[in-house]
């Protein structure tokens, strides 16, 4: 079971990685460089204050889940 843990935790990385790229390319800039107000600050709120907190959560329950934070003997 801790394997499958270490390997979800890479998976989690993977994914915050993703999450973080296409939060950018397709939410984060191209809101904020449009020309609509309600774009720009739409494209702001996702960059200072989503980004962060989604990209972050998964990357930190995914080095906890590599380095064995929930293992069994942890507990």
């Amino acid at each position: 079971m801790d394997g499958i843990k270490k390997i979800l935790g890479i998976v989690w990385l993977l994914l915050a990685l993703v999450v973080a790229y296409y939060g950018i390319t397709e939410f984060g800039w191209p809101k904020i460089m449009s020309e609509k107000q309600d774009d720009q600050v739409f494209g702001w709120i996702i960059m200072t204050i989503l980004m962060p907190i989604i990209v972050g959560g998964l990357a930190i329950f995914g080095w906890y889940a590599i380095k064995g934070e929930y293992s069994q003997d942890k507990l």
